[in-house]
Order: structure tokens, then C-alpha cells, then sequence
């Protein structure tokens, strides 16, 4: 009778599950990534997610391409430019770990397009700026909609299994993150455009920022109109039908920073993807400072920096899922300490080639890939840290990025301390100190980077430390306990192969052969 009743269960759950058209897990998150695939739900939130994210790279990184033009036309000084690049990435701080308590609360497709929207003024603001405080406030607020970043991450892996969330992050990740390359080339070629017409230079630069500011409000829209929070639907949907628990912001607060693991990760994330955002604000004018090279040259430099992230940080993404097949959790600790301390070597290695054009170009390359590879592998962890709190600690991550940013930029590139290459040897030296603590990170049920895991420990057991016996009693944390399922393949292919082995049935000991 129990088995029958059981049986029963399992029918009923199977009828009334959502079928898709890409392979799911029981979870209901794609077990597959089609690239080019548009699909509802999961890829089509991939596209979006990568897609308005790289709109607002584009709009906080459209001014560098046009310094030269707007420093002379609004008298602005080293120190001006310094502290509006620290301010473009400085207000997204807060604004980042906002978006992931928001993207816990009410989802990440109302969360996405509320910043893009709310930061959209900004972008058109910026062609009526007329002195240094102007341009540093547009700066500042137009930076906010980089806090995309966590309501894309966190889509990504509400929609991806755990052997695919590397990638999906990686992918949208590295493709939102090409705005900053795309934008170097795209504001010249604007405002050549416009002065071409007949405008004045003080006039072209000015329109030209009315295309980043079209490209946000469009995605927005996009993001509202066509977006799904999870497989199975909407936060608010899902809420009313209680099919998912609402949680509260106390609960996703205490279990996001109580976790030593989600500050690791900010601190190592703020000297990758920290150190990108302050060379997309840098590296134009370095080249046009250092090697006399003019303005179109300088952006072109600039953007290839930008425009490795199509194959780089999708590279990091891919590599940490390809570890963990292999190797588990502890190969994705490994692999992101070795690349990131890389990228911290030819940082290093870039400062001092200042002499060469070539050499600098070519170490840049380098760097470029390595560094933003880093940005991928730390996004093939973070899903793992918790559950309860995805994405306050997305954010939490993605702000230590941008915290990394603002410090470097300030010791480093504000007010002529340094020569532009003596801070970035030392910001290379930086970027090696500051991934030393990966060594200790630790999960019981898989191990860390030295130490294997602990006996017994299981997945269940770590995700389930988030519930009280009360909530698990009625069954709030039902989707978490499908993830720790679905993540066996995280110990390594030892556990994944037992785990496998447990759950098939021999034949001779089969109901019908009993």
C-alpha cells in the first residue's frame, strides 16, 4: 500500500509538472545550454538578462571614449576625471547588494528593470552637463544600473542546473561585460557621425549619449515584457498559488552574512572584475597619454580590453563546470585561484612594459583574458554558497566588485600619486594578494582546497542548515533540497558515480523480479 501510494504521488507530480522544450532537471532548470536558441523560459531569459546588462556597461562606460573631447570642453582636471571614474562605480555598491535582496524578495525581472529605468535619466542627463560636479553626478547615478549584474547572475542560475550554472553565468556574464568593449568603439563612431551631419564637437559628443540612453530604456521594456522570474513562472504567480515560500528580508540577510564564504568571494571578485571596471575606465587614456596615439586608436585598444569578455569570462564560466565534472568543488577552487593569480602576474608584467607600445598591447590581451576568465570561474561558485540567500550574496560578491574598483582607482590612477603603469604593477600585486584567501574556503560535504570533505557531510544536510525544523516541516525548503540533489556532482566523480549507483534499481531486485 505504501508503495502504491507513493507511486500515486509521483504520478500526480508528474502530471501536473510544466513540460519544456529544453531537457530539465526535477527542479525544473535546463539541463542543457542552446546558445542561440530563444526558447521560453530559460533561454529567452538568458538573452534578455545578458542583453540589458550590456546596455548599461554601454551607458556607464560611454563617457571614457570621449574624455579627451569633454576634458577640454568643460575644463576638466586630472583630479575631476579621477573622481568621476570612482563615482561611476562607486554608487553601484550598495545599489548591488540591494538588487540581490530584491532579486530574493520579489524577483529578478521586476528587480532588473526597476534599476534600468530608474538610472535611464541619468544617461540622457549626461549630454546637458556643463562643469565637474554635472559630470561627476551623471557618472554616479548612471553607474547604479550596473546592479543588472546581480539580477542577471542570479536568473542565470534559477534557470541553469548546477552542472550548466557556470556556463549560463559565464556566458551572460562575459556578453553583458562586452558593453564595456563595445562602447569604446561605438561612441567615436557616433560622434563622428554627428559632427559629420554638421553638428559642432561640442555638440556631437553631447547627442551621443543619447544612443546609450535608447539601447537602456529599450531593454527595460524588453525585460518587463517578455521575462519570466523562474522556470515555473513568476515570484507573484508562484507566491499566490504557494508553490514557493515568501521569505523575509530578515531570514535572507542573517543567512547571507553569517556565511564566510560569500565574503571571500567579494574580496577576490573586487581584484577581477573590480580590477576590469577600473581599466574600462583608464585604459583609452593611458594609451592616448603614454603613446601619442590619437583618439581612434586609443578606443580601438580600449575595446579589444573590453570585447575579450565574448570568449573569456564565458571561458572561466565553462573551465569551472569542465573542474567540477572532474575534479568537483575543489577543481573550481583550484582553477579560480590559478587563473586569477595568472591575471595578477601579467598585471604585473603590463606596468612595466611601458616602454613598448607593442609589448603593452600584447600583455593587455593577455591580462584581458585571464582576468575576466576569473570573473567566470567566481560565478561557478557563488550558486553554491547558499540558497536561501542567492541573491544577497550575488550581490554581495558583485559589489565587492565594485569596491575593488573604487580603491584601486583611488590609491592608484586619483590625482597623479603614481605614474598610470607604476599603479598598475601595483594593482597587479594587489590582484595576487587578494586571492590567496580562496584557500579557505571549505564546504563539509565537498572539501576545499586542500582538505577533502567530511565524512558524512552531504548537501542536503549544509542547504538545510538555512531552515528551521518548523519550515522544513512544511516544506519551504523543497527547492533546496532538489538542488543539493542535483548538485551530487560536486564531490567529485567518485561521489557523483555512487550517488548514481544508489539511485538505480538492479533489475533482479526489481518489483517484478521479487
Amino acid at each position: 500500500m505504501e508503495r502504491q501510494s507513493r507511486t500515486a504521488a509521483m504520478e500526480v507530480e508528474a502530471a501536473s509538472k510544466t513540460t519544456f522544450r529544453i531537457p530539465v532537471d526535477s527542479d525544473n532548470k535546463a539541463t542543457e545550454f542552446w546558445l542561440f536558441s530563444f526558447v521560453r523560459p530559460h533561454m529567452s531569459a538568458f538573452h534578455l538578462s545578458w542583453f540589458s546588462f550590456f546596455c548599461c556597461f554601454v551607458s556607464t562606460f560611454a563617457a571614457p571614449p570621449l574624455l579627451p573631447l569633454i576634458r577640454d570642453t568643460l575644463g576638466l582636471t586630472a583630479k575631476d576625471i579621477g573622481n568621476a571614474g570612482i563615482a561611476s562605480v562607486s554608487g553601484a555598491v550598495f545599489a548591488r547588494v540591494a538588487m540581490g535582496t530584491a532579486c530574493d524578495l520579489v524577483g529578478p525581472r521586476l528587480s532588473s528593470a526597476a534599476i534600468i529605468l530608474l538610472t535611464t535619466p541619468a544617461v540622457y542627463c549626461s549630454a546637458i552637463i556643463t562643469g565637474p560636479s554635472s559630470f561627476l553626478l551623471v557618472r554616479f547615478f548612471t553607474g547604479f544600473s550596473l546592479a543588472s549584474f546581480v539580477s542577471t547572475q542570479f536568473w542565470m542560475s534559477s534557470m541553469f542546473s548546477p552542472p550548466k550554472v557556470g556556463l549560463a553565468n559565464g556566458v551572460a556574464g562575459g556578453w553583458g561585460n562586452l558593453g564595456g568593449g563595445a562602447v569604446q568603439l561605438l561612441m567615436p563612431l557616433v560622434f563622428e557621425a554627428v559632427k559629420k551631419i554638421g553638428s559642432t564637437p561640442f555638440t556631437a559628443w553631447r547627442v551621443a549619449f543619447f544612443i546609450p540612453g535608447v539601447m537602456q530604456t529599450f531593454s527595460a521594456i524588453a525585460v518587463l515584457a517578455f521575462g519570466q522570474d523562474m522556470p515555473d513562472g513568476n515570484y507573484r504567480k508562484l507566491h499566490k498559488a504557494g508553490d514557493m515560500h515568501k521569505d523575509s528580508f530578515a531570514n535572507v540577510l542573517r543567512h547571507a552574512v553569517t556565511n564566510y564564504r560569500a565574503w571571500i568571494l567579494a574580496l577576490t571578485y573586487g581584484y577581477c572584475f573590480g580590477v576590469e571596471l577600473a581599466v574600462d575606465n583608464i585604459v583609452a587614456q593611458y594609451f592616448y597619454d603614454r603613446f601619442n596615439v590619437n583618439l581612434h586608436t586609443a578606443g580601438l585598444i580600449a575595446a579589444s580590453f573590453g570585447m575579450a569578455n565574448i570568449i573569456s569570462r564565458p571561458g572561466g564560466g565553462l573551465l569551472s563546470d569542465w573542474l567540477s565534472e572532474r575534479f568537483g568543488m575543489r577543481g573550481r577552487l583550484w582553477g579560480l585561484w590559478i587563473v586569477q593569480t595568472i591575471g595578477g602576474i601579467l598585471c604585473v608584467v603590463l606596468g612595466v612594459v611601458d616602454y613598448s607600445f607593442a609589448a603593452s598591447v600584447a600583455v593587455m590581451m593577455l591580462f584581458s583574458f585571464f582576468v575576466q576568465a576569473a570573473c567566470g570561474l567566481s560565478f561557478g561558485i557563488v550558486p553554491f554558497v547558499s540558497r536561501r540567500s542567492l541573491g544577497l550574496i550575488s550581490g554581495m560578491t558583485g559589489g565587492g566588485g565594485n569596491v575593488g574598483a573604487v580603491l584601486t582607482q583611488v590609491i592608484f590612477f586619483r590625482g597623479g600619486k603614481y605614474k598610470t603603469e607604476t599603479g598598475i604593477l601595483y594593482m597587479g600585486l594587489m590582484i595576487i594578494a587578494c586571492t590567496l584567501p580562496i584557500t579557505l574556503i571549505y564546504f563539509p560535504q565537498w572539501g576545499g582546497m586542500f582538505v577533502g570533505p567530511k565524512p558524512g557531510a552531504t548537501a542536503e544536510e549544509y542547504y538545510n542548515q538555512e531552515w528551521t525544523e518548523q519550515e522544513r516541516q512544511k516544506g519551504y525548503n523543497a527547492s533546496t533540497a532538489r538542488f543539493a540533489e542535483n548538485s551530487v556532482r560536486e564531490g567529485g566523480r567518485k561521489s557523483a558515480s555512487a550517488s548514481q549507483s544508489r539511485h538505480t534499481v538492479p533489475v533482479d531486485a526489481s518489483p517484478a523480479n521479487v
